[in-house]
């Protein structure tokens, strides 16, 4: 089998990247089980969340069934984000012959770290990125019912970079935390590019995250930035180029959530509010759902994949971003963009400060304390622990 991986994988060096958006949470998950029953010889598939109701159990089933089928079927879940999964909901697909890892057990002092990542790729040829967690509330339109996500099919080279991103995570999984702490620097901070795009992987360590770094690159030299995240809190210096091209005359448009499964995390992003707002930053919140999209498109590049426009997805924890630079891809991001912009109200400076009291500004800025300045310094205290 690993014979044919590798004569797949040269082979699909040779084709070009074909990409397709996948809007909402609903047609993202259906097109991986769809991927996950036309596959016909391995499933690589991880995921931060993966929850036992009907969405986790249709995929569960879409899995033992491709076990059964003889593939190689490997899952990865995170174990705090998928925590409340019964013992025993995988036993099935083990059963089948399927491989199941739960990435970083909970345990004193290794909660912080985690694999946000989600990824799905089928024979090494097609795969699937973006924020779609296996749960019911992704599963919907973003409208009428569910949250708002999206994601991004696609096959061609970059394919075979994602396939040994996730068995890289894959193996770490199964490391003892020393050899966890050392692999962090070894092997996940890195860029893989075609003449098609950037595969970009960030996780903990010394030195800088690829994925920040590019953006910092990309948004110092773009005249127009769209940034779409759920959870918004980006370090300082990413926060300061948004207010740079905001003033010099670039246009900034942030489409950010109305309302939030992290509460914490929207009040720390609403602290950033005034100031964006003068320097000329639009800002719009997404009224019908909970917005779970990740999106950023700086001029010519759009990014998509797992990672917030954060402080936590750009130094904490291991996400993967796509940055391609398909003129075609990046109009029709801009479309998706656009059609989200007309379900979101459009956040007034003057407006905004008048309905700021003091509990919520005290509330904001508690949020954001505990979000942008404790959460790294203790991740980094026992990142400096580990990798002694």
């Amino acid at each position: 089998m690993w014979g044919r991986d590798v004569r797949l994988a040269t082979a699909q060096q040779m084709k070009s990247l074909k990409a397709h958006w996948l809007p909402s949470g609903a047609s993202g998950l259906a097109a991986m089980r769809a991927e996950i029953e036309q596959a016909s010889y391995s499933v690589k598939l991880q995921t931060y969340i993966f929850n036992d109701d009907d969405c986790g159990r249709r995929m569960r089933s879409a899995l033992i069934e491709a076990a059964e089928r003889g593939l190689r079927v490997h899952l990865l879940v995170d174990a705090l984000g998928s925590v409340r999964l019964p013992a025993g909901f995988f036993d099935g697909l083990e059963a089948a012959g399927g491989k199941v890892r739960r990435f970083n057990p909970l345990k004193a002092g290794r909660l912080v770290f985690r694999n946000h990542r989600k990824l799905l790729v089928c024979d090494r040829e097609r795969a699937i990125v973006g924020g779609f967690n296996i749960g019911d509330e992704y599963d919907g339109d973003g409208v009428e019912h569910g949250w708002a996500d999206l994601g991004l099919a696609l096959s061609g080279p970059l394919v075979d970079a994602l396939a040994m991103a996730f068995d890289r995570m894959y193996q770490l999984a199964s490391e003892p935390p020393p050899r966890l702490a050392r692999l962090r620097v070894a092997h996940e901070r890195r860029v893989k590019m075609t003449g098609h795009g950037h595969l970009l992987l960030g996780g903990p360590g010394r030195g800088p995250n690829p994925l920040k770094a590019s953006l910092m690159d990309d948004l110092s030299r773009a005249r127009s930035i769209t940034v779409v995240s759920p959870y918004f809190l980006p370090p300082w210096r990413l926060r300061r180029r948004l207010v740079q091209r905001a003033r010099q005359g670039g246009r900034v448009r942030l489409l950010l959530p109305a309302r939030s499964d992290v509460q914490l995390a929207l009040h720390a992003s609403r602290a950033l509010y005034s100031r964006l707002l003068e320097a000329g930053v639009e800002i719009l919140e997404y009224q019908p759902q909970i917005l779970h999209s990740k999106l950023v498109i700086a001029d010519r590049h759009v990014y998509v994949g797992s990672a917030n426009f954060n402080t936590r997805s750009l130094h904490i924890d291991y996400e993967l971003l796509l940055r391609l630079s398909e003129p075609r891809l990046v109009q029709q991001a801009h479309g998706l963009v656009d059609a989200m912009a007309e379900r979101a109200e459009t956040i007034d400076a003057r407006g905004w400060k008048a309905r700021q009291g003091i509990w919520r500004r005290l509330r904001q800025h508690v949020a954001y304390f505990l979000l942008a300045r404790v959460d790294p310094l203790v991740a980094r205290w026992l990142w400096s622990r580990q990798a002694q």
